[in-house]
Formats: structure tokens, sequence, C-alpha cells
């Protein structure tokens, strides 16, 4: 029995409005630090019935919402003071919906044009490193070699360091890499954020990313240089970011990854749930303004 069971973790309505809200603040935490870094993006966010609306620029996978339908009722009149949100800065519209959320939820985004573009399994556990969850043994203290392989978080004067580095691990996609690298900077500048750091023999080889909302652990950032991937970095670095999740009092902690990929099998083998499978709806105004024209 995973320790997310016993512990009283359960897969409902409650839990889903704890793991929307927060990957909705550590959003929100995003783009204000883009509106830090680089004000003529123009990043923002408004909260519109519950869900958090967020702009980072019309071209940015950050530009979309969260939480639509599990804070507040939603209605008409709300989809489309979002919608108006995102023509008046030319950008398309995405909702990342929980199936939690009401039935009306997603009949109301079917009716007004929007299709299903992208699926995500929202996957917790306890942030107890200590269980048979298969991470006992990996959480250590900072710095402390696991095996060849040595954990620390970054520092404020690495995060430019840390953002390549994650960007690298993307080096079989170069079409990515410099979209990654601006996102991975942005991510690590977040006023509540930690980035990890992996090194195998002084090597940097890996990062990973945490954030906490109130008493829940988000885990993001995950990647590891292409020629130190199956060596067990991704399991060190998790290890470490639920020790630290432990010890900053979170009782759950979060991750997203596409169904069925290796990501969701690897966190699944240490303890992970799948809550629920979440649906990303897109909509392009730009297109309807311009054929409506």
């Amino acid at each position: 029995m995973s320790r997310a069971f016993r512990d009283g973790l359960l897969a409902d309505l409650d839990l889903a409005r704890r793991l929307e809200w927060a990957e909705a603040c550590s959003n929100i935490e995003f783009v204000e630090a883009r509106a830090r870094i680089s004000p003529a993006t123009g990043a923002e966010w408004i909260e519109v019935a519950g869900a958090v609306a967020m702009y980072d620029g019309a071209d940015s996978p950050c530009t979309q919402t969260f939480g639509l339908g599990m804070r507040a009722a939603l209605a008409e009149a709300d989809l489309e003071l979002i919608e108006e949100f995102y023509r008046q800065r030319g950008a398309p519209v995405f909702h990342e919906v929980s199936p939690l959320a009401e039935i009306r939820v997603h009949q109301m985004l079917c009716r007004r044009g929007y299709q299903p573009v992208e699926l995500s399994s929202v996957m917790f556990r306890s942030p107890d490193a200590g269980s048979d969850d298969d991470c006992g043994g990996l959480a250590g203290s900072e710095g402390r070699d696991h095996g060849s392989i040595a954990v620390r978080i970054a520092g404020a004067a690495e995060l430019s360091d840390w953002a390549r580095l994650s960007a690298a691990g993307w080096s079989e996609f170069p079409e990515y890499a410099a979209v990654m690298y601006d996102l991975a900077l942005v991510a690590a500048s977040r006023n509540q954020a930690l980035s990890f750091i992996a090194e195998i023999d002084g090597r940097a080889v890996g990062t990973a990313g945490l954030s906490i909302v109130d008493d829940v652990a988000l885990l993001t950032g995950a990647s590891t240089l292409p020629e130190f991937r199956c060596r067990g970095v991704q399991r060190v670095l998790l290890g470490r970011r639920l020790a630290v999740a432990k010890e900053q009092g979170c009782r759950l902690a979060m991750m997203c990854a596409l169904p069925g990929s290796a990501s969701q099998r690897n966190a699944e083998r240490s303890g992970f749930r799948i809550a629920y499978t979440r649906t990303k709806w897109g909509r392009r105004l730009d297109r309807e303004r311009s054929e409506a024209g």
C-alpha cells in the first residue's frame, strides 16, 4: 500500500483543488519573475472566478490558465473576460482543466469552440522520503555523495548556469534549446523557487526545481545531460527534493508528466500515484478575429 494512501491523501476534489492551486501559484510567481526580468514582455496575470489567467508572451507555453471551475462556479461571462484578456494581447487561449471540475465546464469549452490539445498525468505522494516507496536513503543532506552522485542547491549567482545546464538536457532537440534556457532562467528566478544541481565527480550533469505553496511541494525542472542518463541522477534529485519538502512541513508532493511517458513511470516507481489526467484545451482567438473581419 502506498504511503500517500496510508496518510489519507485520496484522489478527490479536495486534493485536486490543492494541486491545481499549487501549480497556479507557482505559475503566478513565474509570470511575476518574467515581469521583473523583462518588463517589456508585458507579463501579467489576472484571477477570474477562482481561476488564474497568465500572460508570458503570445508564444510562451506559460500563457494559459489554471484552476478553471475548481474554486468557484464558472459562467460564460467569466470565460469571455478571460478570452478578452488574451485577445487584447494577441495570444491564443489555453486552459489546463482537471477532470474533477464540473462537467459543465468541459461542456462550456466545447460549445465555445475549444479543442483538447494536450494531456498530462497529475501525480502525488507524501514527501516522506524515508518510506518504503523506493526513495528511502536518497534524501541525505545537501551535497552528500550518493555513490558517485552529489546534490546541492544552486546559489543566487549560479542561476544562469543552472538554466544553461537545464537547457543542455534538451540538446537532442536543438529547436527547443533557446526556449528552454529562457524558461529555466525565469523559473529559477521565482521568489520561492529552489534550484537543484546534481554532480558526478564534480561535473554538473542534471537539474531539478522545487516550489512550495502552503503544504504542497511542486517538483519541476528535471533535466539530465544525455550522456549521463540511466545512472540514477533524477532519482537522487527526487529524493533530495522530497527531503527538503518534508523539512519545510509539506504534506503533499506533486509532479506532472505526459501520460505513459518515462517520466511518469519513474515517478510511479518512486511512490507517486496518478491523481487524474488533466486536459489542456485550446482556442486561437487571432484566427477567429481575422475570419470575422
